[in-house]
């Protein structure tokens, strides 16, 4: 337990940007999923509204992405490796190699 004004404040901070945090986490994964998901809709059914989406989706994540490493959430290695992740995904859906 915090035994003095300014450790007790550190809690407060602590437990604070623990909030925030999780919830940047959390609407970021949100985003990389629909972003996955709409990936395998345009690989079942290809056509130019599940381009859009997919296209779409990867900006909301990116963006999400962004946000999260400028405020701190993220270390910026971590945020380039999702980056990664999904624009592969995204490549594989939209340009199969031949």
């Amino acid at each position: 337990m915090a035994n003095n004004k300014s450790s007790k404040k550190r809690v407060e901070i602590a437990e604070r940007n623990r909030l925030r945090n999780r919830t940047y986490k959390s609407s970021l994964r949100t985003l990389m999923k629909r972003c996955f998901n709409a990936c395998d809709a345009y690989t079942a059914k290809p056509g130019d509204d599940a381009k859009a989406s997919v296209q779409e989706s990867i900006s909301a994540a990116f963006s999400r992405i962004d946000k999260a490493v400028k405020v701190g959430v993220l270390h910026r290695n971590n945020g380039a490796n999702q980056k990664a992740r999904l624009s592969a995904a995204v490549r594989k859906v939209l340009e199969p190699s031949s």
